[in-house]
């Protein structure tokens, strides 16, 4: 499969996470400051390289009903410039939610607030990660279920 890349674009700071190479499992990587898209394109790029990924996620918040607002057109964007740099796939995932579900976990695990800077976004690109390899684990077991009952 290949490793992926997530990125968890926001307005000061970009969240990376990486997969393992089966694509199982998430982990946080760190977290760049936002520049610029060209600089920052130019710095996931390199950090996909790095790390050996065939594929780049970005997180984009979609509204409840599907709509596009200024960060969605932001993610969409980012991809945009990351396709025309980057020679493997780019997807744009739905991370709604993503950084109010890393909130909740770090309450729930009493990590003080000062501990939470910097570290949340880094968390919020694995969450988004982990929700999609989830998800493709997902898809590969019901097509194997749909093959066997044929």
């Amino acid at each position: 499969m290949g490793r992926i890349l997530s990125v968890d674009p926001g307005e000061k700071n970009i969240g990376l996470a990486i997969s393992d190479p089966l694509g199982i499992t998430a982990r946080s990587l760190g977290v760049i400051r936002h520049v610029g898209r060209d600089q920052d394109v130019q710095k996931i790029v390199s950090i996909a390289l790095e790390n050996d990924a065939e594929t780049i996620l970005i997180g984009q918040a979609v509204g409840q009903n599907g709509e596009i607002g200024p960060s969605a057109r932001h993610a969409q964007n980012l991809a945009d410039a990351v396709r025309q740099n980057f020679r493997g796939e780019v997807i744009l995932w739905d991370e709604s939610g993503s950084t109010n579900a890393v909130q909740d976990l770090y309450i729930t695990m009493n990590v003080p607030k000062s501990k939470r800077r910097g570290h949340q976004d880094a968390r919020a690109a694995a969450y988004i990660l982990q929700d999609y390899l989830d998800w493709l684990a997902f898809q590969k077991q019901y097509k194997k279920e749909d093959q066997q009952d044929e």
